[in-house]
């Protein structure tokens, strides 16, 4: 039996592990490595509480660890506490699948030196519940700005300008709950450098937000009349639609304001030691508008983060339809990549399980021909480096108490965000066990 580690247990290593186990070319043992206790990635820490369907996914991914030749490791940080270099004599083929986890940034005065100034990533990762997020304050934010046009800058707004109350059913931690609940934002600015038809957003987040009860919308620096709509593809004529049909219908009685801002570009972010205002310059006629916040966001993109060893270049692991490629361009024999910090960071979930089916389908192919050669044991490895790995019955234990705190408030799950809380779900296991 051949033997695959995939480092990140995200939808796009959990596609790929599927994959691997349900093929039939060769016999496979597949053992998945994260930093954390908890699987799922982005689909856990990166989908809004409140898109069900999406997390219904989480469903269909968890099947991988169905198979019996499929073991977990959590805890385990491929990079620093394991090499890749180690990871390769224990195993036959390492497939890298931990996406892209650096945000981009807007370059700008303001924009490192001021409190308040955050990425969208920070705030996602706070109100989804992750282990290393530090808590937002919100209290003194009347008014945010989002920089960015794409379903991340989209969900952010929407999470800042729904009722908390229509929040309060989903997995949110208690502690992310109470501090939106107290939270008095009445404007959200949702700004793009280029035209509304230029957008990323998909059109189903763009009509969650736009409809969103006591919200009313405001469109500026863009002239949707001037819009040819019928020369757009279908998702940017949808989005424009949408758009003039928000802001022809009034919202009586709105008590929150969502500021649409196209066509400008932010140039300073100022304010003394904090936020207070961002200078935007627009891309038509290079005017100037500074627009009061107390909170800015910005939602630009991701890149990855290289290992070592393993060559890398503009944001992403070197490889040829997902074989790794050296500096010269050859194959590195045994490793792979899928995911995000193979293609970089576009495509929604569901792109990962095209993604991965290539990188598999090479790597089978490979297996099939590639000779066998002596391993060395995997679990003697991660002994030897001082590591005390979680398993899939530590996150088991750590969803049944996840599913248990949200009985008791009446959901169907609430998370658990602290470490310590984490942590303790694992090793008193582990302890008693030994014990």
């Amino acid at each position: 039996m051949r033997r695959v580690a995939i480092v990140g247990a995200g939808p796009s290593g959990l596609f790929a592990a599927g994959q691997l186990a349900s093929q039939t070319e060769v016999e496979v043992a597949i053992d998945i490595f994260d930093r954390l206790p908890t699987p799922f990635g982005l689909l856990r820490y990166g989908v809004a509480p409140d898109h069900d369907s999406v997390k219904a996914v989480a469903k269909t991914l968890a099947q991988a660890f169905d198979h019996p030749n499929v073991r977990f490791f959590g805890l385990v940080e491929v990079g620093k506490q394991v090499s890749p270099t180690e990871l390769l004599r224990c195993y036959d083929a390492v497939i890298y699948a931990y996406g892209a986890e650096l945000d981009r940034t807007l370059g700008i005065p303001g924009e490192s030196e001021l409190d308040g100034s955050r990425s969208a990533r920070e705030f996602v990762s706070w109100y989804s519940g992750h282990p290393d997020a530090h808590h937002q304050d919100l209290s003194a934010v009347r008014s945010a700005v989002v920089v960015g046009v794409g379903n991340v800058a989209v969900d952010v707004s929407r999470i800042l300008l729904k009722d908390p109350a229509e929040l309060s059913v989903t997995d949110m931690p208690e502690s992310v709950l109470n501090e939106l609940r107290a939270t008095q934002i009445e404007h959200v600015w949702l700004v793009g450098r280029r035209g509304p038809e230029a957008a990323s957003f998909t059109n189903v987040e763009l009509r969650e937000l736009l409809g969103l009860d006591g919200v009313d919308t405001e469109l500026i620096g863009a002239d949707l009349s001037a819009i040819d709509t019928e020369s757009l593809e279908r998702r940017a004529k949808a989005n424009v639609e949408s758009i003039a049909k928000a802001i022809a219908e009034p919202t009586p009685g709105a008590t929150r304001h969502l500021h649409l801002l196209f066509n400008h570009r932010p140039v300073e972010i100022t304010g003394d030691g904090s936020v207070s205002a961002v200078v935007f310059e627009s891309n038509v006629d290079g005017s100037r508008i500074e627009v009061p916040a107390e909170l800015v966001l910005r939602s630009i993109g991701y890149y990855g983060v290289p290992l070592p060893g393993v060559p890398f270049s503009d944001g992403r692991i070197l490889n040829l339809e997902g074989r790794v490629l050296d500096d010269d361009l050859s194959a590195r024999p045994g490793e792979y990549v899928t995911g995000w910090i193979k293609r970089g960071p576009s495509g929604l979930i569901g792109a990962n399980k095209k993604d991965s089916a290539e990188t598999v389908a090479n790597l089978v192919a490979d297996l099939a021909t590639a000779p066998v050669r002596e391993l060395a044991d995997p679990d003697a490895l991660l002994a030897a480096n001082g590591v005390r790995a979680s398993s899939l019955a530590d996150w088991r234990r750590i969803d049944e108490a996840e599913i248990a705190r949200g009985d008791l408030l009446g959901r169907e799950r609430t998370k658990i965000e602290a470490w310590h809380e984490l942590l303790d779900l694992v090793f008193a296991e582990q302890q008693a066990t030994v014990g």
